[in-house]
């Protein structure tokens, strides 16, 4: 991996953990810290975040008007980190508002907390906004931003990169393999878009070590991308951090063409333990809420996790584009 450099918040520098072939690991030495006096090198590149599992329903015990607590219910110091930073996009992971995803729960857990970012979120719907049918609250409140049709995919570019929404709720939406309707959009989409630099999100993962473990239904999904070459996949549903080198579509270490995925399910609700370990997984957390963060250059990433709150677990590395 090349470009990898310790990083300097304010007075506090963090020690740098070189764990694996080209990997950084970085444990913050302090309490918490905003993103805008975060130096941007080129001027000009975008900033995104993500995460998913985000918001608790206001009838949770752990809800706390709000604020929730150490355990549970974080939505608002997560949403805080992304206030004030200058971000061209937050990409939402899916199970953002629980526990049925109802359109008046939206409106009184996320829409003060997240939905402060605005025009800045772009939705992927998890399973519990299909615990509502048709995930309606979900689509009723975030309207064109989740894409056309009630279908819960969609695409878009920042900056130089392509970005991919997906629905992996695959039983609901008739399928997510190779030949569904998402299927095909999705191979005519990547074909229609031959980005140096691509980025795909939806809420399952296709692999992980956290409790729910591998979805094979997301299958078609990475044999697409692989195929398309694109760089990075973002998921939720195990609440827990973890990143993965660059896999191919049957879970072998593919340093040349494979796809680096994040499993970012730290947006508030909770955690889930992480009791095994999946091959090439690099770096694993369950107990820390945040955002992952991208800086996305013409040809290469900067990936960082930011912690919550008083939490000080936090990853840092950078790679190139296929």
């Amino acid at each position: 991996m090349t470009n990898m450099r310790s990083r300097m918040k304010g007075r506090l520098a963090r020690p740098l953990l070189i764990v694996g072939v080209g990997a950084v690991v970085a444990a913050v030495a302090g309490v918490g810290f905003s993103w805008v006096r975060k130096p941007r090198g080129t001027q000009g590149t975008p900033v995104i975040a993500a995460a998913g599992d985000i918001a608790c329903g206001p009838a949770d015990h752990n809800y706390n008007g709000g604020v929730g607590n150490q355990r549970a219910c974080n939505e608002q110091s997560t949403s805080d980190l992304l206030l004030h930073a200058k971000l061209a996009g937050v990409l939402l992971l899916g199970d953002d508002q629980y526990e049925n995803g109802t359109l008046s729960d939206f409106k009184r857990s996320f829409a003060p907390t997240w939905g402060r970012l605005g025009s800045k979120l772009h939705p992927a719907p998890g399973n519990h906004e299909y615990n509502t049918a048709g995930a309606r609250g979900y689509f009723g409140y975030f309207g064109a931003r989740a894409g056309p049709d009630h279908r819960g995919y969609y695409s878009y570019d920042i900056g130089s990169w392509h970005f991919v929404a997906l629905n992996s709720n695959c039983r609901a939406i008739g399928g997510c393999n190779l030949t569904s309707a998402e299927g095909r959009w999705l191979k005519a989409d990547l074909a229609a878009h031959r980005a140096k630099c691509t980025l795909a999100y939806w809420h399952h993962p296709r692999f992980s070590s956290g409790r729910h473990g591998d979805e094979k239904l997301a299958d078609g999904f990475w044999r697409e991308l692989y195929a398309a070459r694109a760089d990075i996949v973002l998921v939720g549903h195990d609440h827990d951090y973890e990143r993965f080198s660059p896999q191919d579509p049957n879970g072998r270490a593919d340093p040349v063409r494979g796809i680096r995925e994040f499993v970012v399910g730290t947006g508030g609700r909770s955690h889930d333990p992480i009791d095994r370990v999946n091959a090439n997984s690099e770096v694993r957390n369950d107990k820390t809420f945040g955002v992952l963060e991208l800086t996305l250059h013409n040809d290469r990433y900067d990936w960082r996790f930011v912690p919550a709150g008083r939490a000080t677990f936090s990853d840092s590395g950078s790679d190139r584009c296929h």
